[in-house]
């Protein structure tokens, strides 16, 4: 009986050591907490592809954590053996839960209308308290007196705007060396 009481006693201890260096832990800052970016963009031809790669390593040489579809992603093009109904909830559950977990939306708005998956994306992040930010090097525009539409710009903190693709990446990279996002 004294042994089965030591026992308890130990595997109590044990448990409350567990429970308080769990405590201490949790109280540590996470160095990524709060820097978790979900790239949302059309990724279909190779020019949207290499662009959305130089944007990302912008993000990624200021510390943030990119989830990028076309990188991290499932690719539905590339999936074979697959229904189309697979594919779509392998691609939208991945992308859907993706989002959730990051803290930051940025969403490439190219286009005359941008991407039709992009913007979903950008409304599941606005609906969840996410952060969300937009790039546009593209003059074209759906509405006549405005450059986005009122329903996608609304969703968004700042919108990075230039014409020139490569001085947009200098303005982001000048951005983040001065602002947290």
């Amino acid at each position: 009986m004294k042994r089965k009481i030591g026992f308890t006693v130990i595997a109590v201890l044990l448990c409350l050591v567990t429970l308080f260096s769990a405590a201490a832990f949790a109280d540590e800052p996470d160095s990524a907490a709060g820097k978790k970016v979900y790239f949302a963009s059309p990724l279909f031809s190779q020019g949207e592809k290499e662009y959305n790669l130089k944007l990302v390593k912008v993000l990624e040489d200021h510390g943030y954590e990119v989830f990028l579809p076309q990188r991290d992603g499932y690719l539905a093009a590339e999936l074979e053996g697959m229904t189309e109904e697979e594919l779509i909830d392998l691609v939208f559950k991945k992308d859907f839960d993706e989002v959730l977990k990051a803290d930051i939306v940025f969403v490439l708005l190219d286009g005359r209308v941008p991407d039709e998956g992009a913007c979903v994306e950008l409304g599941i992040a606005y609906a969840n308290d996410k952060r969300c930010y937009g790039f546009k090097t593209d003059a074209r525009s759906v509405e006549k007196s405005m450059d986005l539409n009122p329903m996608i710009a609304g969703c968004l903190t700042k919108l990075f705007y230039d014409m020139d693709g490569d001085r947009l990446l200098e303005t982001l990279d000048q951005y983040l060396s001065e602002n947290e996002l």
